[in-house]
């Protein structure tokens, strides 16, 4: 089964500190704050959406890719070596091969 993984225009990262984050992006960087809830945030960037979690588990930027059907995927993945770091109703995010975290939702 072949599955086609798009790119779109959303990134997640994860800090300890909300309210360092909100002003780094959006008063020393520049960014249009698009929504704010209690353990998230969201700046428009210009070219992708940066999503901003409060986690005590630190993390790097993580792209995100849609799919048609992210259950199929998510076993597609498994079966190719990938690991499921995280998930809820729609999407998840996968370790690859290389460590590297990645984030998947069903369009």
């Amino acid at each position: 089964m072949k599955l086609t993984f798009k790119s779109n225009n959303c990134i997640g990262i994860k800090v300890n500190d909300l309210n360092k984050a909100e002003n780094f992006y959006g008063n020393v960087m520049g960014f249009k704050l698009m929504e704010k809830s209690g353990k998230l945030i969201s700046f428009d960037t210009g070219h992708f959406i940066l999503y901003v979690e409060k986690n005590e588990n630190l993390q790097s930027p993580v792209p995100s890719f849609s799919v048609d059907n992210v259950s199929d995927t998510k076993d597609h993945l498994i079966k190719n070596g990938c690991e499921i770091v995280w998930e809820t109703h729609g999407c998840f995010w996968f370790k690859d091969p290389f460590g590297i975290v990645y984030d998947v939702i069903q369009i």
